[in-house]
């Protein structure tokens, strides 16, 4: 299976939220709990340059909007930084 092929299957695999604000990216509201619905949260650590080009690649493959991640934040590494996105999978779908 190819990355893009991969990328476009994790897309599937992922629901949008519902209870979005068009004022807040989805990576920082907090998570509602519904019974068919688990909240998933993707972090990316690593260098401020290699994060930006792992979240841009991911927006290029359709994965998430740039705006949806949170900001960049120091990680528990030293010089080290992070960023995260919370996606809600279907807990009903059967694979």
């Amino acid at each position: 299976m190819t990355i893009s092929n991969y990328a476009n299957h994790m897309i599937k695999c992922f629901l949008v939220s519902c209870d979005e604000s068009d004022d807040m990216p989805t990576s920082q509201l907090v998570p509602t709990p519904e019974h068919d619905r688990e909240p998933v949260q993707i972090l990316v650590i690593g260098s401020k340059q290699g994060i930006e080009t792992i979240i841009h690649t991911l927006h290029h493959c359709r994965f998430a909007e740039v705006g949806e991640w949170s900001r960049l934040l120091p990680a528990p590494a030293t010089g080290k930084f992070m960023r995260s996105l919370i996606r809600f999978i279907n807990t009903t779908q059967v694979d």
